[in-house]
């Protein structure tokens, strides 16, 4: 296995660690911004970096479509191409594929599937994944699987779980072993706990250096997933990082830290950037609302991000109201911020042992909510 992870302490289920790549460290827990297409949307590669963030998530299914992956091989890999130094996790291109309800046939080979860009037919199996994630030079890749959608019946939940970890046990074949870069297997069993259990003994008996919990955030709602959480990680190996795929909002994210996850990525800060939400201390706001419009206070108090150093709600609200672009990369920065903070303060209460009053701070803020007044 040639990606070393380190557990520097526990509390209770919590853990604090160090992911060590060719690329770089990880601290974590950690939250990753995704780069579907090579890059954070309204981010420079440089930007994102100064928010804290140590790792990004790349597409498979976008890259493999525009540019190519020859072309980013090409180009010396997406670190490279994107001018992103630190390291990269690529998803397998297996959620993307799957939802392309209509456009794809799935079968034990592989699946195949049309382009929604031109419509040209592609075929993407396990060791077509591995392929494409090696020439994109991802230090950290992903098996190849089928997302379970929600809600699913028991078989059909089984079915799919066994499936997939046929497609991991090809995966991890196909994957070329290198210094430095490592493959993460996927659970699946969707809300099924004695899914969930067999299918993290089979890529247990794979052997993977990363494991990651998917088949969540599909529609299930927190409650679901948290119960799902209370004993999924658990099934995993204990040396080795979590992952949850596709989580989530902030609280998502903490109550996951509290279940023994070390890992996320989700597309909700950068996708909140371009819709005027922000994510802060006091919980989420609309900055297009007509309360800000007059609002001399950053956006929020005490954040180190460009937007809430050196501009107001005010002018914020204004940009929005005229469409500026300039709106949206001050908000995605922020929202990007918001998070690495988050998951900084968290790692900081796991080593002061101040984790139980962080959560209770965090959650307090959360509910009183945004104040209104000036």
């Amino acid at each position: 296995m040639a990606l070393k992870f380190e557990i520097l302490k526990r509390i209770g289920k919590t853990r604090l660690g160090i992911l060590h790549t060719k690329h770089g460290d990880v601290h974590t827990p950690a939250f990753m911004p995704v780069g579907t297409c090579g890059t954070v949307k309204a981010m420079m590669p440089e930007s994102v970096a100064a928010t804290g963030a140590e790792i990004l998530l790349g597409n498979t299914y976008h890259l493999m479509l525009r540019p190519g992956a020859d072309l980013v091989e090409k180009m010396g890999g997406l670190h490279k191409f994107m001018n992103w130094e630190k390291p990269i996790l690529t998803d397998s291109g297996g959620f993307q594929v799957m939802s392309l309800t209509g456009l794809r046939k799935l079968k034990e080979e592989g699946v195949t599937f049309r382009s929604h860009v031109d419509g040209k037919k592609f075929f993407l199996s396990p060791e077509e994944s591995m392929k494409i994630q090696h020439k994109l030079d991802s230090n950290i890749t992903m098996c190849l699987d089928e997302c379970t959608p929600f809600p699913a019946s028991y078989e059909q939940a089984q079915k799919s779980m066994q499936m997939s970890m046929r497609w991991a046990r090809r995966s991890r074949d196909a994957f070329i072993d290198r210094d430095g870069y490592g493959i993460f297997g996927i659970q699946q069993g969707s809300v099924f706990k004695d899914l969930r259990d067999e299918s993290a003994e089979k890529l247990k008996a794979i052997g993977f250096d990363g494991y990651a919990i998917g088949g969540l955030a599909v529609g299930e709602g927190q409650e679901k997933m948290f119960e799902v959480l209370d004993y999924a990680p658990m099934s995993l190996p204990d040396d080795k990082p979590r992952y949850l795929m596709g989580v989530g909002r902030p609280d998502d994210i903490v109550g996951a830290v509290l279940r023994g996850v070390d890992m996320f990525d989700c597309v909700m800060p950068t996708r909140s950037g371009r819709t005027a939400q922000a994510f802060t201390r006091f919980g989420a706001i609309n900055i297009k609302n007509a309360r800000h419009r007059e609002d001399p206070r950053p956006l929020e108090e005490g954040c180190d991000c460009p937007l809430c150093k050196n501009y107001t709600r005010a002018y914020i609200h204004h940009l929005q109201k005229c469409n500026e672009i300039l709106a949206v990369m001050l908000l995605t920065w922020h929202n990007i911020r918001y998070y690495q903070r988050l998951m900084q303060g968290l790692r900081e209460a796991i080593a002061n042992d101040s984790l139980e009053a962080f959560c209770q701070q965090f959650y307090a803020d959360q509910a009183k909510g945004d104040i209104e007044e000036i």
